[in-house]
């Protein structure tokens, strides 16, 4: 059973824009911290954001943006729908990667993610 299903993916010139999207299981979304990563080949996997549960429960921030994506890539979610979305903007070529999304067991986004979607591949032509 898929628990994790992203979209939005695409080829884009540099300087364009994508969102992409993941929708999660109704029982478990609206409880449970999201996150992106990405994977370039030959690279490790990269953590680029991250957004607590709307419990209530999290101190601090509840969101995360790692450097190489803060101020041009925006995470948001939308329990309603059960989906967490990646707003991509001023995109580099550098961020050509399959992207991935993750949930993990908990409301704060620091920590383990158990559960991962298949991706969704974006490529950024210069």
């Amino acid at each position: 059973q898929v628990q994790l299903e992203e979209s939005g993916g695409g080829l884009v010139q540099a300087g364009g824009s994508l969102r992409l999207s993941c929708r999660g299981s109704r029982r478990t979304f609206k409880s449970s911290a999201m996150g992106w990563f990405r994977q370039a080949p030959g690279k490790e996997r990269e953590f680029i954001a991250a957004i607590s549960a709307n419990d209530g429960s999290t101190y601090g921030s509840n969101i995360f943006h790692a450097d190489s994506v803060k101020g041009r890539f925006t995470i948001s979610r939308n329990d309603a729908q059960s989906t967490v979305y990646l707003q991509m903007n001023s995109l580099k070529p550098e961020d050509t990667a399959l992207y991935l999304c993750a949930r993990r067991e908990g409301s704060s986004w620091r920590g383990l993610y158990e559960y991962w979607g298949r991706g969704t591949q974006v490529t950024v032509s210069s």
